[in-house]
């Protein structure tokens, strides 16, 4: 099994009780080495900073290497200000970070290549990842999470001509197809997308294949205790990988990618504290292996 190559920013999320590590991709290779998948995370961080030792204790307890994130001399540890209500949260994503400065990776080969579009913000970090994922030779799945400054029509399509797969949720879709519709098969056969993996929140997912048709979909797995949905579309994405590294079942993944997105959402960040209960994944590598093998297609 070729490892998932994971392209993105490492960050530390400033919440009113205290910093967690985050940023979306480093959130996802998290999730797949402790869910025991080989996973290589390119990334960038300041050398010596408190964010970036944040950063890197947090990827050694996941049993994540970090021989593939950069250290800048120059400029410190990406940061986010995390403004919680009673609505949800929003993100201040502070400018001109290390991750903003990341340079082409040495070549990794990889089964499935993970990439984002907020890590494409800087011009630097842009010609970088599209540079990687240009020359991956398996597929590649984008992961859209637009926020201000990345969430303009021309970076959205720059990056879905690279994509075969692309996640996203029901406001990022409604703005693709704003910009590029006028339905969800137009965009799908505009920029030769193979499969579009959309997340719904409380109300599940659905996946589609060439042509829009629907391929699967769940309802949503209440989370009775929630406090926050930081990093659940990120779990989501992780166990979706996961699955196709494996060669699970794909409808069986996404209902497991699913349940495991409820799970994040009772815990405080995009992941469960692994200082405090080490075990925490376990279940979730156990039932990830479990899953039935693929038959057919994904």
């Amino acid at each position: 099994m070729m490892p998932i190559l994971v392209l993105g920013e490492a960050l530390v999320d400033e919440f009113h009780d205290g910093p967690v590590a985050g940023g979306a991709p480093f959130n996802v290779a998290r999730s797949l080495a402790g869910l025991g998948v080989p996973v290589r995370f390119v990334s960038r961080i300041g050398a010596g900073d408190a964010a970036g030792r944040l950063v890197l204790d947090s990827a050694a307890r996941f049993g994540l290497a970090v021989d593939h994130i950069q250290r800048d001399l120059a400029h410190a540890t990406g940061r986010v200000s995390v403004h919680e209500d009673a609505g949800g949260h929003r993100f201040e994503i502070h400018a001109d970070a290390a991750w903003d400065h990341l340079e082409v990776p040495a070549a990794v080969h990889a089964g499935i290549l993970y990439f984002g579009s907020l890590a494409q913000r800087h011009p630097a970090a842009r010609a970088a990842i599209r540079t990687a994922v240009k020359r991956a030779s398996g597929s590649r799945l984008l992961d859209l999470n637009q926020r201000p400054g990345t969430d303009t029509p021309e970076l959205a399509a720059e990056s879905l001509m690279l994509a075969d797969w692309v996640k996203l949720n029901e406001d990022e879709l409604d703005r693709l197809l704003s910009w590029f519709g006028p339905s969800l098969p137009d965009l799908m056969a505009r920029f030769a997308l193979q499969r579009l993996v959309l997340t719904r929140g409380a109300a599940g997912y659905a996946l589609y294949g060439q042509q829009g048709r629907l391929l699967a979909s769940g309802e949503g797995v209440a989370q009775p205790h929630v406090l926050d949905s930081v990093g659940a579309g990120d779990g989501f994405t992780a166990m979706l990988l996961a699955g196709l590294s494996l060669h699970r079942d794909l409808g069986a993944t996404l209902s497991l990618a699913n349940r495991y997105a409820a799970m994040i959402c009772g815990v405080r960040g995009p992941l469960p504290d692994l200082s405090v209960d080490p075990a925490a994944l376990a279940p979730w590598r156990e039932a990830l292996l479990a899953l039935p093998e693929l038959d057919g297609q994904p």
